[in-house]
């Protein structure tokens, strides 16, 4: 996926504490992996977070493991960045949600 981002460097440093390692990056532009995972981001200073409609889906191998990995940086349960934890979803996946 490619993402937006307001700040590349702030979104550098998150991703960071999340077990992301930079890849790529220039001023506009990042490229963070975990494992198998990449994530891009372009700067989009003018993102406003709460009408954001960009999102990804990444399937790792053990939702509840990296649920407890998130959990355990004390992330806030609401506004954003906001964490919620894995839980089973009415369609039947089992899903955690990073905002």
């Amino acid at each position: 996926p490619i993402l937006p981002a307001r700040d590349v460097a702030k979104t550098e440093e998150f991703y960071a504490a999340l077990g992301f390692h930079t890849v790529y990056r220039d001023g506009d532009y990042l490229l963070m992996k975990c494992d198998e995972a990449e994530v891009h981001f372009f700067r989009h200073a003018e993102l406003d977070p709460h009408a954001n409609y960009c999102g990804a889906y990444l399937r790792p191998t053990d939702v509840d493991a990296l649920s407890r990995e998130i959990a355990a940086l004390s992330l806030p349960k609401k506004g954003i960045p906001r964490f919620e934890p894995a839980a089973d979803q009415p369609w039947g996946m089992r899903e955690l949600a990073l905002i």
